[in-house]
This record gives C-alpha cells, sequence and structure tokens, in this order.
C-alpha cells in the first residue's frame, strides 16, 4: 500500500522523493580543474596545430585543418579511444599514434575517402592535412593561371570564378557618385 502524504505545514521545506535522492547520488561528479590529473595536457601539439585539451578527442581533432568530424571519428576508432575521452588525458605515446595515423590516414582508408582524390601531379590519393591544404590550393590555383584556362583567368582578375553574377555583386573599387547636368542658357531666367 503506497505512503499516504501528510498535508504540509505553513514554513515546511519540500524534502525530495527518495527517487530523486537516489539519482543524484549515482550521477558522476564534474572533473573540476584542482581535481585533474597532473598528467593532464591542456594543449596538445598535433600536425602543426594545437588542440584544447580539455574537449573529446573528436571535436579536438577537428581543430587540425583537412580533418572533419567524419574524419576523426574514423582516426579515433582506428586508435582504438572512445569518442568522449579527453584528448589532454592521453598519454604522449597515444598522441605520437594519432599523430602517425593522420600522416598515414590516406593509405588506410579508401580513395573515396581522401581530400585530394588522383593528383594530377603524382596521380596519387592524398588526404592534406595542416599546412598542406593552403599549399596546394595556392598551387592549384597558381597552375590554373599559367594554363590561361578561365577559371585561371577569372582568378587573375580578381573575378568571380564559379558562374556567379557579376552585374550588381562583389562591385570592388571607388564608387562613382551622381553628377549634376549643367543647365543650360535657354531653360535659365533672364536676368536683368
Amino acid at each position: 500500500m503506497p505512503e499516504q502524504k501528510e498535508p504540509k505545514q505553513k514554513g515546511e521545506k519540500k524534502e525530495k522523493s527518495k527517487q530523486a535522492e537516489s539519482k543524484a547520488e549515482t550521477k558522476k561528479p564534474s572533473v573540476d580543474k584542482e581535481k585533474r590529473d597532473e598528467n593532464f595536457r591542456y594543449i596538445v601539439r598535433l600536425v602543426n596545430t594545437d588542440a584544447d585539451g580539455r574537449k573529446d578527442i573528436v571535436i579536438a581533432l577537428t581543430a587540425v585543418k583537412g580533418i572533419g568530424l567524419r574524419t576523426a571519428e574514423i582516426i579515433a576508432r582506428m586508435a582504438g579511444i572512445p569518442k568522449n575521452v579527453k584528448i589532454g588525458d592521453l598519454p604522449e605515446e597515444k598522441t605520437n599514434e594519432l599523430e602517425k595515423l593522420i600522416t598515414e590516414y590516406s593509405e588506410k582508408v579508401p580513395h573515396w575517402m581522401t581530400n585530394r582524390q588522383n593528383d594530377w601531379s603524382s596521380g596519387a590519393d592524398l588526404h592534406l592535412v595542416g599546412i598542406d591544404v593552403e599549399l596546394y590550393r595556392r598551387d592549384d590555383i597558381n597552375v590554373m593561371r599559367m594554363i590561361r584556362c578561365y577559371k585561371g583567368i577569372r582568378h587573375e582578375q580578381g573575378q568571380k570564378v564559379r558562374g556567379q553574377r557579376s552585374r550588381a555583386n562583389g562591385r570592388t573599387g571607388m564608387t562613382m557618385g551622381v553628377t549634376r547636368k549643367k543647365e543650360s542658357p535657354a531653360a535659365a531666367p533672364a536676368k536683368e
């Protein structure tokens, strides 16, 4: 038979139910800054990029240019690290292993998972990370300029490249302003 609740007296505080108390006891306490392990690293260096050690491994890996969420999940799975582990808690050996997996990523995944398939100079499937992403992009634009293709010419001129309209938007340079016509002498009133 369920217990009957007594009517509340004036000024009496509400008491938590037994279920709420048991839930509160089972919750894991959050880790404070003072309680962190002395081996915890707040900044982790990966592929010439500083990653925040307080973030989960998947989110921290996306700080590296060329690695998105999907790629970060795959790298974490290949390393055997759960997604919810903070990257600052990992020992130095594990971060070295992660860096090695990032550099060898294109060899371990199908070619359609890389970010530069069938490179025009080498024919290899590459996965560019870090500063290489920007360097290869700049080189590709320079090649297009040299061979004088349409996209290269548009890049040279500083115009839109992908077929957008350019009549109204994307205008650069000084504004012309409006000039006023001079009044003709016939239209002017006669002065005496």
